[in-house]
Protein backbone atom coordinates (compact mmCIF):
# COMPACT_ATOMS: atom_id res chain seq x y z
CA UNK A 1 0.00 0.00 0.00
CA UNK A 2 1.01 3.28 -1.20
CA UNK A 3 1.23 6.93 0.69
CA UNK A 4 -0.02 10.11 -1.20
CA UNK A 5 0.12 13.79 0.53
CA UNK A 6 -2.94 15.35 1.02
CA UNK A 7 -1.88 18.34 -1.33
CA UNK A 8 -1.45 15.80 -4.18
CA UNK A 9 2.12 17.13 -5.63
CA UNK A 10 4.20 14.92 -4.35
CA UNK A 11 4.79 11.19 -5.46
CA UNK A 12 3.14 7.92 -3.85
CA UNK A 13 5.48 6.34 -1.51
CA UNK A 14 5.64 3.45 0.53
CA UNK A 15 5.05 3.35 4.26
CA UNK A 16 8.78 2.62 5.33
CA UNK A 17 9.19 6.18 3.27
CA UNK A 18 6.40 7.96 4.16
CA UNK A 19 8.03 7.29 7.74
CA UNK A 20 11.31 8.53 7.40
CA UNK A 21 10.26 11.88 5.41
CA UNK A 22 7.86 12.47 7.88
CA UNK A 23 5.84 15.17 5.66
CA UNK A 24 5.33 14.90 1.92
CA UNK A 25 7.82 17.35 -0.15
CA UNK A 26 5.06 20.04 -1.56
CA UNK A 27 4.10 20.17 2.60
CA UNK A 28 1.19 17.92 2.67
CA UNK A 29 1.03 14.77 4.68
CA UNK A 30 0.90 11.22 4.01
CA UNK A 31 -2.07 8.95 4.14
CA UNK A 32 -2.94 5.97 2.93
CA UNK A 33 -4.08 5.57 -1.15
CA UNK A 34 -6.29 3.32 0.24
CA UNK A 35 -8.05 2.06 3.55
CA UNK A 36 -6.39 -1.62 4.20
CA UNK A 37 -8.55 -4.16 5.55
CA UNK A 38 -8.42 -5.45 9.13
CA UNK A 39 -10.96 -8.36 10.20
CA UNK A 40 -12.08 -7.31 13.21
CA UNK A 41 -13.73 -10.03 15.07
CA UNK A 42 -14.45 -8.53 18.23
CA UNK A 43 -15.44 -11.81 20.44
CA UNK A 44 -11.64 -13.02 19.21
CA UNK A 45 -9.78 -9.86 19.53
CA UNK A 46 -10.86 -9.55 23.01
CA UNK A 47 -8.92 -12.50 23.85
CA UNK A 48 -5.98 -10.83 22.38
CA UNK A 49 -3.01 -9.02 24.02
CA UNK A 50 -2.23 -5.26 23.30
CA UNK A 51 0.33 -6.05 21.35
CA UNK A 52 -0.96 -9.00 19.40
CA UNK A 53 -3.75 -6.35 17.79
CA UNK A 54 -1.16 -3.95 17.49
CA UNK A 55 0.64 -6.37 15.39
CA UNK A 56 -2.63 -6.78 13.25
CA UNK A 57 -3.10 -2.73 12.75
CA UNK A 58 0.81 -2.21 11.68
CA UNK A 59 0.92 -4.89 9.54
CA UNK A 60 -2.23 -3.63 7.88
CA UNK A 61 -0.85 -0.09 7.27
CA UNK A 62 3.34 -0.60 6.92
CA UNK A 63 3.02 -3.79 4.23
CA UNK A 64 6.36 -3.08 3.20
CA UNK A 65 7.84 -4.07 6.50
CA UNK A 66 8.16 -7.92 6.95
CA UNK A 67 6.67 -10.24 9.79
CA UNK A 68 9.80 -10.35 11.49
CA UNK A 69 10.28 -6.33 11.28
CA UNK A 70 6.60 -6.03 12.68
CA UNK A 71 7.32 -8.49 15.55
CA UNK A 72 10.64 -6.67 16.43
CA UNK A 73 9.36 -3.34 16.75
CA UNK A 74 6.17 -4.61 19.06
CA UNK A 75 8.25 -6.55 21.24
CA UNK A 76 10.62 -3.16 21.46
CA UNK A 77 7.87 -0.61 21.54
CA UNK A 78 5.42 -2.42 24.64
CA UNK A 79 7.47 -4.31 26.77
CA UNK A 80 8.88 -3.48 30.42
CA UNK A 81 8.99 -0.09 29.68
CA UNK A 82 5.56 0.01 30.60
CA UNK A 83 4.57 0.35 33.93
CA UNK A 84 1.11 -1.52 32.97
CA UNK A 85 1.39 -5.30 31.31
CA UNK A 86 -2.11 -4.52 29.03
CA UNK A 87 -0.19 -1.13 28.08
CA UNK A 88 -3.57 0.80 28.23
CA UNK A 89 -5.89 0.28 30.67
CA UNK A 90 -9.95 1.13 31.08
CA UNK A 91 -11.52 2.89 34.21
CA UNK A 92 -14.96 2.45 33.96
CA UNK A 93 -18.08 5.01 35.16
CA UNK A 94 -21.57 3.94 34.39
CA UNK A 95 -21.23 4.16 30.72
CA UNK A 96 -18.18 6.17 30.32
CA UNK A 97 -15.04 4.00 30.16
CA UNK A 98 -11.73 6.39 30.34
CA UNK A 99 -8.99 5.02 28.58
CA UNK A 100 -6.11 5.37 30.82
CA UNK A 101 -2.76 5.79 27.72
CA UNK A 102 -0.69 7.17 31.07
CA UNK A 103 1.68 4.21 31.52
CA UNK A 104 4.98 5.10 29.53
CA UNK A 105 7.72 6.10 30.50
CA UNK A 106 6.76 9.81 30.61
CA UNK A 107 2.83 9.39 31.84
CA UNK A 108 1.54 10.91 28.45
CA UNK A 109 -0.33 9.30 25.99
CA UNK A 110 2.05 10.21 23.31
CA UNK A 111 4.48 7.25 24.87
CA UNK A 112 2.26 4.50 23.01
CA UNK A 113 3.55 6.38 19.83
CA UNK A 114 6.89 7.38 20.81
CA UNK A 115 7.97 4.11 21.65
CA UNK A 116 7.38 2.63 18.50
CA UNK A 117 8.57 5.39 16.41
CA UNK A 118 12.53 4.83 17.00
CA UNK A 119 12.08 1.25 15.97
CA UNK A 120 9.47 1.99 12.91
CA UNK A 121 12.20 4.45 11.53
CA UNK A 122 15.58 2.71 11.67
CA UNK A 123 14.17 -0.39 10.56
CA UNK A 124 12.66 1.96 7.84
CA UNK A 125 16.30 3.27 6.91
CA UNK A 126 17.56 -0.01 6.64
CA UNK A 127 14.77 -1.19 4.49
CA UNK A 128 15.56 2.17 2.19
CA UNK A 129 19.33 1.08 2.39
CA UNK A 130 19.55 4.85 3.81
CA UNK A 131 22.70 5.26 5.71
CA UNK A 132 22.07 8.77 6.49
CA UNK A 133 21.72 10.47 10.13
CA UNK A 134 18.10 11.21 11.17
CA UNK A 135 17.81 14.65 12.94
CA UNK A 136 14.51 14.50 14.33
CA UNK A 137 12.71 17.64 14.79
CA UNK A 138 9.76 18.07 16.95
CA UNK A 139 8.20 21.22 18.11
CA UNK A 140 6.21 20.54 21.27
CA UNK A 141 3.43 22.09 23.36
CA UNK A 142 5.33 19.71 26.42
CA UNK A 143 4.20 16.02 26.17
CA UNK A 144 5.87 15.22 22.81
CA UNK A 145 8.84 16.38 23.00
CA UNK A 146 9.73 14.55 26.54
CA UNK A 147 7.82 11.01 24.77
CA UNK A 148 10.01 11.46 21.54
CA UNK A 149 12.92 11.90 23.58
CA UNK A 150 12.01 8.99 26.28
CA UNK A 151 11.90 7.00 22.58
CA UNK A 152 14.65 8.26 20.71
CA UNK A 153 17.24 8.84 23.45
CA UNK A 154 20.80 7.56 22.46
CA UNK A 155 19.16 5.53 19.53
CA UNK A 156 22.08 5.03 17.10
CA UNK A 157 22.35 7.16 13.74
CA UNK A 158 19.67 9.59 15.05
CA UNK A 159 19.69 13.21 16.73
CA UNK A 160 16.57 14.20 18.46
CA UNK A 161 16.19 18.35 18.32
CA UNK A 162 12.82 19.60 20.43
CA UNK A 163 11.41 23.35 20.50
CA UNK A 164 9.13 23.96 23.02
CA UNK A 165 7.56 27.24 24.36
CA UNK A 166 9.25 28.81 27.55
CA UNK A 167 5.97 29.55 29.18
CA UNK A 168 3.01 27.27 29.57
CA UNK A 169 4.53 23.99 29.90
CA UNK A 170 3.96 22.45 33.46
CA UNK A 171 7.17 22.03 36.14
CA UNK A 172 7.11 18.30 35.24
CA UNK A 173 7.14 18.96 31.69
CA UNK A 174 9.43 21.56 31.84
CA UNK A 175 11.83 19.32 33.93
CA UNK A 176 11.71 15.92 32.56
CA UNK A 177 12.94 18.18 28.97
CA UNK A 178 15.53 19.73 30.51
CA UNK A 179 17.41 16.95 32.58
CA UNK A 180 17.28 14.60 29.17
CA UNK A 181 20.61 13.01 29.03
CA UNK A 182 20.82 11.14 25.93
CA UNK A 183 23.95 12.33 24.12
CA UNK A 184 22.16 12.79 20.72
CA UNK A 185 19.24 15.50 22.77
CA UNK A 186 19.26 18.46 21.71
CA UNK A 187 16.54 20.84 23.50
CA UNK A 188 15.77 24.52 23.35
CA UNK A 189 13.17 26.82 24.48
CA UNK A 190 11.55 29.64 22.50
CA UNK A 191 10.37 33.25 23.91
CA UNK A 192 6.75 32.54 21.31
CA UNK A 193 4.08 29.83 21.87
CA UNK A 194 3.57 26.00 20.49
CA UNK A 195 2.49 27.49 17.25
CA UNK A 196 5.39 29.42 16.77
CA UNK A 197 7.49 26.67 16.81
CA UNK A 198 5.44 24.37 14.49
CA UNK A 199 4.95 26.62 11.85
CA UNK A 200 8.73 27.06 12.11
CA UNK A 201 9.36 23.20 12.29
CA UNK A 202 7.20 22.59 9.44
CA UNK A 203 8.40 24.81 7.10
CA UNK A 204 12.41 23.89 8.17
CA UNK A 205 11.10 20.48 7.07
CA UNK A 206 10.43 21.45 3.38
CA UNK A 207 13.16 23.93 3.39
CA UNK A 208 15.37 22.82 0.16
CA UNK A 209 18.08 24.36 1.16
CA UNK A 210 18.48 23.41 4.15
CA UNK A 211 17.72 19.69 3.30
CA UNK A 212 20.35 20.22 0.60
CA UNK A 213 23.11 21.19 3.34
CA UNK A 214 21.79 18.48 5.89
CA UNK A 215 22.40 15.96 3.01
CA UNK A 216 25.97 17.18 1.98
CA UNK A 217 26.33 16.32 5.97
CA UNK A 218 25.00 12.79 5.52
CA UNK A 219 21.70 13.54 7.03
CA UNK A 220 18.33 13.91 6.55
CA UNK A 221 15.63 15.41 8.59
CA UNK A 222 12.03 13.52 9.84
CA UNK A 223 9.41 14.53 12.63
CA UNK A 224 8.28 13.11 15.76
CA UNK A 225 5.12 15.06 15.73
CA UNK A 226 1.88 13.42 14.60
CA UNK A 227 2.25 15.16 11.10
CA UNK A 228 4.74 11.69 10.73
CA UNK A 229 2.14 8.44 9.64
CA UNK A 230 4.76 6.47 11.94
CA UNK A 231 3.06 8.96 14.79
CA UNK A 232 -0.58 8.23 13.87
CA UNK A 233 -0.88 4.98 13.02
CA UNK A 234 0.24 3.07 16.65
CA UNK A 235 -2.54 5.39 18.23
CA UNK A 236 -5.27 3.64 16.18
CA UNK A 237 -4.73 0.42 18.25
CA UNK A 238 -5.91 1.20 21.94
CA UNK A 239 -9.38 2.65 20.16
CA UNK A 240 -9.99 -1.21 18.64
CA UNK A 241 -8.12 -2.94 21.77
CA UNK A 242 -10.47 -1.01 24.04
CA UNK A 243 -13.87 -1.97 21.79
CA UNK A 244 -12.85 -5.13 22.17
CA UNK A 245 -12.14 -5.06 26.18
CA UNK A 246 -15.77 -3.56 25.65
CA UNK A 247 -17.21 -6.41 23.50
CA UNK A 248 -15.08 -9.38 26.14
CA UNK A 249 -16.79 -7.55 29.25
CA UNK A 250 -20.29 -7.84 27.83
CA UNK A 251 -20.21 -3.50 28.19
CA UNK A 252 -21.29 -3.71 24.17
CA UNK A 253 -22.35 -6.19 21.63
CA UNK A 254 -20.10 -6.68 19.00
CA UNK A 255 -20.78 -3.97 16.14
CA UNK A 256 -23.14 -1.90 18.68
CA UNK A 257 -22.18 1.57 17.91
CA UNK A 258 -20.09 3.79 20.32
CA UNK A 259 -18.96 7.78 21.24
CA UNK A 260 -15.77 8.80 21.58
CA UNK A 261 -14.63 12.17 23.55
CA UNK A 262 -11.16 13.08 23.13
CA UNK A 263 -9.71 15.90 24.29
CA UNK A 264 -6.77 17.37 21.53
CA UNK A 265 -4.73 20.17 20.10
CA UNK A 266 -2.99 19.02 17.05
CA UNK A 267 -6.15 16.84 16.02
CA UNK A 268 -3.78 13.87 15.84
CA UNK A 269 -5.28 11.80 18.66
CA UNK A 270 -8.93 12.60 17.33
CA UNK A 271 -8.13 11.77 13.44
CA UNK A 272 -6.76 8.09 15.10
CA UNK A 273 -10.16 7.34 16.06
CA UNK A 274 -11.30 8.70 12.64
CA UNK A 275 -8.54 5.84 10.89
CA UNK A 276 -9.76 3.55 13.30
CA UNK A 277 -13.36 3.88 12.23
CA UNK A 278 -12.25 3.34 8.87
CA UNK A 279 -11.01 -0.27 9.68
CA UNK A 280 -14.36 -1.14 11.19
CA UNK A 281 -14.12 0.38 14.80
CA UNK A 282 -18.32 1.61 14.85
CA UNK A 283 -18.60 5.01 16.46
CA UNK A 284 -21.81 6.71 16.21
CA UNK A 285 -20.10 10.25 17.70
CA UNK A 286 -16.81 11.23 17.80
CA UNK A 287 -16.46 14.48 20.64
CA UNK A 288 -13.43 16.92 19.95
CA UNK A 289 -13.12 18.44 22.87
CA UNK A 290 -10.86 21.61 23.56
CA UNK A 291 -9.56 24.05 25.52
CA UNK A 292 -9.61 28.04 25.58
CA UNK A 293 -7.95 27.58 22.50
CA UNK A 294 -11.40 26.78 21.12
CA UNK A 295 -10.23 27.18 17.11
CA UNK A 296 -11.50 23.59 16.44
CA UNK A 297 -15.05 24.01 18.52
CA UNK A 298 -15.58 27.03 16.15
CA UNK A 299 -14.74 25.42 13.24
CA UNK A 300 -16.77 22.27 13.87
CA UNK A 301 -19.59 24.32 15.04
CA UNK A 302 -19.41 27.20 11.83
CA UNK A 303 -17.25 25.10 9.21
CA UNK A 304 -15.20 28.19 9.62
CA UNK A 305 -11.36 27.67 10.66
CA UNK A 306 -9.74 30.93 12.08
CA UNK A 307 -6.51 31.39 14.00
CA UNK A 308 -7.08 34.70 13.83
CA UNK A 309 -7.50 35.05 17.31
CA UNK A 310 -5.74 35.66 20.84
CA UNK A 311 -3.05 32.81 21.72
CA UNK A 312 -3.91 31.47 25.52
CA UNK A 313 -1.73 30.03 27.45
CA UNK A 314 -4.00 27.64 29.89
CA UNK A 315 -3.84 24.88 32.20
CA UNK A 316 -4.39 22.21 29.87
CA UNK A 317 -0.45 23.39 28.02
CA UNK A 318 -0.59 20.61 25.94
CA UNK A 319 -3.62 21.86 24.20
CA UNK A 320 -2.77 25.02 24.12
CA UNK A 321 -2.61 25.43 19.81
CA UNK A 322 -4.37 27.06 17.28
CA UNK A 323 -3.19 25.53 14.08
CA UNK A 324 -4.04 21.73 14.54
CA UNK A 325 -2.27 19.91 11.66
CA UNK A 326 -3.98 16.96 11.74
CA UNK A 327 -6.75 18.36 10.36
CA UNK A 328 -5.36 18.48 7.02
CA UNK A 329 -5.53 14.90 7.20
CA UNK A 330 -9.71 14.75 8.00
CA UNK A 331 -10.02 17.36 5.59
CA UNK A 332 -8.93 15.29 2.51
CA UNK A 333 -10.59 12.37 3.50
CA UNK A 334 -14.08 14.71 3.92
CA UNK A 335 -13.26 16.03 0.17
CA UNK A 336 -13.47 12.81 -1.24
CA UNK A 337 -9.37 13.29 -1.57
CA UNK A 338 -9.81 15.99 -3.13
CA UNK A 339 -6.33 17.55 -2.53
CA UNK A 340 -7.04 20.68 -5.22
CA UNK A 341 -9.81 21.61 -2.18
CA UNK A 342 -7.10 20.83 0.25
CA UNK A 343 -4.09 23.25 -1.48
CA UNK A 344 -7.14 26.08 -1.88
CA UNK A 345 -7.62 25.30 1.78
CA UNK A 346 -3.92 25.39 3.03
CA UNK A 347 -3.67 28.30 1.12
CA UNK A 348 -5.98 30.35 2.79
CA UNK A 349 -5.12 29.48 5.99
CA UNK A 350 -1.33 30.70 5.32
CA UNK A 351 -2.23 33.53 3.45
CA UNK A 352 -5.65 34.97 5.11
CA UNK A 353 -5.66 32.97 8.38
CA UNK A 354 -8.99 31.13 7.81
CA UNK A 355 -10.61 28.93 5.49
CA UNK A 356 -14.29 27.98 5.37
CA UNK A 357 -15.40 24.74 3.70
CA UNK A 358 -17.52 23.74 0.81
CA UNK A 359 -21.23 22.30 1.87
CA UNK A 360 -20.63 18.83 0.57
CA UNK A 361 -17.37 18.92 2.86
CA UNK A 362 -19.25 19.93 6.09
CA UNK A 363 -22.13 17.93 5.79
CA UNK A 364 -19.31 14.72 5.67
CA UNK A 365 -18.42 16.03 9.24
CA UNK A 366 -21.47 15.42 10.54
CA UNK A 367 -20.09 12.93 13.29
CA UNK A 368 -18.05 15.07 14.37
CA UNK A 369 -19.47 17.37 17.60
CA UNK A 370 -17.38 19.90 19.07
CA UNK A 371 -16.77 21.56 22.81
CA UNK A 372 -14.82 23.41 24.96
CA UNK A 373 -14.14 24.05 28.63
CA UNK A 374 -12.56 27.03 30.44
CA UNK A 375 -9.35 26.56 32.94
CA UNK A 376 -11.98 27.50 35.71
CA UNK A 377 -14.72 24.67 34.11
CA UNK A 378 -11.03 21.74 33.99
CA UNK A 379 -10.22 23.03 37.63
CA UNK A 380 -13.99 22.32 38.43
CA UNK A 381 -14.32 18.82 36.83
CA UNK A 382 -11.00 17.52 38.36
CA UNK A 383 -12.99 18.27 41.89
CA UNK A 384 -15.83 17.42 41.09
CA UNK A 385 -14.90 13.86 39.40
CA UNK A 386 -12.67 13.08 42.48
CA UNK A 387 -15.54 14.10 44.95
CA UNK A 388 -18.24 12.04 43.25
CA UNK A 389 -15.91 8.92 42.45
CA UNK A 390 -12.64 9.08 43.69
CA UNK A 391 -10.63 9.01 40.65
CA UNK A 392 -8.13 11.19 39.72
CA UNK A 393 -7.63 13.13 36.15
CA UNK A 394 -5.36 15.33 34.53
CA UNK A 395 -6.48 18.92 33.43
CA UNK A 396 -6.47 17.55 29.90
CA UNK A 397 -8.40 14.28 30.34
CA UNK A 398 -10.79 16.96 32.41
CA UNK A 399 -11.61 18.92 29.28
CA UNK A 400 -12.83 15.76 28.13
CA UNK A 401 -14.71 14.75 30.61
CA UNK A 402 -16.39 18.12 31.20
CA UNK A 403 -17.43 17.87 27.15
CA UNK A 404 -19.00 14.46 28.01
CA UNK A 405 -22.98 14.11 27.89
CA UNK A 406 -24.41 10.75 29.10
CA UNK A 407 -26.53 9.65 26.55
CA UNK A 408 -27.50 6.14 25.42
CA UNK A 409 -24.50 5.18 23.74
CA UNK A 410 -21.23 3.80 25.54
CA UNK A 411 -18.54 6.52 25.43
CA UNK A 412 -14.34 5.93 25.40
CA UNK A 413 -12.84 9.09 26.68
CA UNK A 414 -9.09 9.25 25.88
CA UNK A 415 -7.11 9.96 29.63
CA UNK A 416 -4.51 11.39 28.34
CA UNK A 417 -2.00 11.99 30.93
CA UNK A 418 -0.88 11.02 34.27
CA UNK A 419 -2.07 13.67 36.79
CA UNK A 420 1.19 13.70 38.57
CA UNK A 421 1.96 15.70 35.25
CA UNK A 422 0.41 18.66 36.25
CA UNK A 423 0.35 18.39 40.07
CA UNK A 424 -0.16 22.12 40.27
CA UNK A 425 -3.23 21.88 38.63
CA UNK A 426 -4.78 19.20 40.06
CA UNK A 427 -3.78 20.51 43.60
CA UNK A 428 -5.56 23.74 43.25
CA UNK A 429 -8.13 21.87 42.22
CA UNK A 430 -8.67 19.79 45.22
CA UNK A 431 -8.58 23.03 47.17
CA UNK A 432 -4.66 22.91 48.00
CA UNK A 433 -1.55 25.18 48.12
CA UNK A 434 1.91 24.60 45.32
CA UNK A 435 4.90 24.60 46.67
CA UNK A 436 6.30 23.73 43.47
CA UNK A 437 8.51 20.54 42.82
CA UNK A 438 8.04 17.23 44.49
CA UNK A 439 6.55 18.59 47.27
CA UNK A 440 3.94 19.18 45.04
CA UNK A 441 4.09 15.08 43.86
CA UNK A 442 4.14 14.06 47.88
CA UNK A 443 1.15 16.58 48.68
CA UNK A 444 -0.79 14.83 45.51
CA UNK A 445 -0.22 11.39 46.82
CA UNK A 446 -1.42 12.10 50.24
CA UNK A 447 -4.07 14.19 49.58
CA UNK A 448 -5.47 11.33 47.37
CA UNK A 449 -4.13 8.43 48.89
CA UNK A 450 -2.66 7.77 45.65
CA UNK A 451 1.23 6.62 44.64
CA UNK A 452 3.70 8.96 43.08
CA UNK A 453 4.67 7.24 39.39
CA UNK A 454 8.11 5.86 39.40
CA UNK A 455 8.42 7.78 36.25
CA UNK A 456 8.64 10.77 38.25
CA UNK A 457 8.93 9.89 42.03
CA UNK A 458 13.45 10.98 41.10
CA UNK A 459 12.74 13.57 38.31
CA UNK A 460 13.69 16.67 40.97
CA UNK A 461 16.95 14.96 41.90
CA UNK A 462 18.17 14.58 37.95
CA UNK A 463 20.44 17.41 36.87
CA UNK A 464 19.09 19.95 34.80
CA UNK A 465 21.39 20.16 31.39
CA UNK A 466 19.39 22.04 29.03
CA UNK A 467 18.73 25.84 29.53
CA UNK A 468 19.06 27.30 26.49
CA UNK A 469 16.42 30.04 25.48
CA UNK A 470 15.86 31.56 21.72
CA UNK A 471 13.58 33.61 19.01
CA UNK A 472 11.29 31.90 17.21
CA UNK A 473 12.77 34.19 14.20
CA UNK A 474 16.85 32.13 15.04
CA UNK A 475 14.98 28.74 15.11
CA UNK A 476 16.82 27.74 11.97
CA UNK A 477 20.41 29.07 13.30
CA UNK A 478 19.81 27.14 16.20
CA UNK A 479 19.13 23.85 13.88
CA UNK A 480 22.15 24.28 12.08
CA UNK A 481 24.45 25.34 15.45
CA UNK A 482 23.23 22.43 17.46
CA UNK A 483 23.79 19.86 13.96
CA UNK A 484 27.53 21.88 13.36
CA UNK A 485 26.38 22.64 9.65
Amino acid sequence: MNYVSTRGQAPAVTSSQAIINGIAPDGGLYVPEKWPKLKLDWKNLGQQSYQEIATQVFDAFFDDFTVQEIDHIISKSYGNQWDAESIVTLHNENKLHYIELFHGPTLAFKDVALQALPHLLTTATKKQSLNDKIVILTATSGDTGTAAMSGFANVENTEIVVFYPEVGVSDIQRQQMQTEEGHNAHVTAITGNFDDAQKAVKSILSDEKLIQELSEKGMRFSSANSINIGRLVPQIVYYIYAYAQLVKNDVVAPGEEINIDVPTGNFGNVLASYYASQLGLPVHQFTVASDENNVLTDFFNTGIYDRQRDFKVTNSPAMDILVSSNLERLLYFASGRNDEEVRQYMKSLAENGQYTLTDKTRNYLQKFTAKFATQSQVVDTIKDVFENSGYLIDPHTAVGRFAYEEETHQTLLAATASPYKFPQTVLAALQEKNEGGVVDLQKLAERTNTVIPAQVATLFDKTIVHTKIIEPATIMQSIKDELSI
